[in-house]
């Protein structure tokens, strides 16, 4: 089979005139960046660089994501009493934590947490306020919202971690902090503090998910580039008028599977794939602490998983035994 097959980028970068795209009538006074084309942008994907549509949603959804993120970088800055070098060096490890258990739902006081809830009110404002941009955006092109709504599943998981679940156990200190490390850590502090998350069913399915969405993605993509010396790359042709590449396709997973996806269920498949991953996995954190306080004696009492055996004798505590000097 000839290399070029098997290149990770675009082998032929089009050299064409700028498409502005089909006109939006009033709206397209709101495209900004004159088009440009880039050969490195080329050999990823479209070589056409802008126009880009803004607008106010859009805008205000930069303005609060700014304000967000300045707050988080300049208390990690404050945290290491304003030194650059440290900064630096410890970025990875610093965080804005959420308030104490004390103040319950209350308003803090700044430096106990006061900050962190108005950087996660901004968070919040700057993804709503740019998943209606992409629901605008889509209606304006007459295309299906099927991009907003998987967005909306991401941000319904930021959600139950960041705000409904605390608001449910009564307490902002049930959230999650921002910080790289922080927050690993507090994934895992909290599948330790409610008996093993890997026992809640929610948590397996959402894993499912995502590892079903990524063998899906890997077989499509890989499918798609092993026939498109038959023009596969061009789905909507292939989807309409079927040739060599969709029949070739589907011939391969006919031979290796007994069973063919077509070139348009699988995007179908893949888009609920990744969907419910954030889905099923947000139920299962807003069970935790709620409804469930351990998921290993769930399971336990469910029979997903056996009692753990005594594999060793019981060895009492020598300062307890009679006779034996301390």
């Amino acid at each position: 089979m000839p290399f070029e097959y098997q290149n990770l980028f675009t082998t032929v970068v089009v050299a064409a005139p700028s498409e502005p795209g089909i006109s939006l009538g009033r709206d397209d006074v709101e495209r900004e960046v004159k088009p440009r084309h880039s050969n490195l942008l080329g050999k990823l994907g479209d070589a056409q660089l802008g126009p880009i549509y803004l607008g106010w949603f859009g805008l205000a959804s930069l303005i609060c994501f700014f304000i967000c993120f300045e707050i988080i970088g300049l208390n990690m800055w404050a945290s290491v009493n304003w030194d650059p070098v440290q900064f630096v060096r410890q970025l990875p490890w610093l965080a804005l934590e959420p308030p104490p258990a004390k103040y319950g739902l209350h308003v803090p006081p700044l430096n106990e947490g006061g900050w962190w809830r108005i950087a996660g009110f901004f968070m919040t404002a700057s993804v709503l306020l740019w998943w209606v941009r992409m629901y605008r955006r889509a209606r304006a092109l007459e295309m299906g919202t099927q991009v907003a709504w998987a967005f909306a599943a991401a941000i319904w998981l930021m959600l139950v971690l960041g705000l409904i679940r605390p608001v449910l156990m009564g307490s902002f200190a049930e959230a999650v902090p921002f910080g790289i490390f922080p927050h690993l850590d507090w994934t895992a502090a909290f599948s330790i503090r409610y008996g093993n998350l890997f026992y809640n069913p929610f948590h397996m399915l959402s894993i499912v998910f995502l590892y079903g969405s990524t063998l899906l993605f890997a077989m499509h993509g890989g499918t798609i580039l092993a026939v498109s010396r038959f023009g596969g790359e061009r789905e909507i042709e292939q989807i309409v008028f079927r040739g060599t590449a969709s029949e070739r396709a589907g011939l391969f997973w006919r031979w290796t599977m007994g069973f063919n996806a077509s070139m348009e269920s699988i995007h179908k498949w893949a888009w609920w794939f990744a969907v419910l991953c954030p889905l099923t996995g947000g139920i299962g954190i807003l069970l935790t602490g709620t409804v469930v306080d351990n998921w290993y004696l769930w399971a336990v009492k469910h029979h997903v998983a056996p009692m753990y055996p005594t594999v060793f004798p019981y060895t009492p505590d020598p300062a307890l035994v009679q006779g034996v000097r301390p």
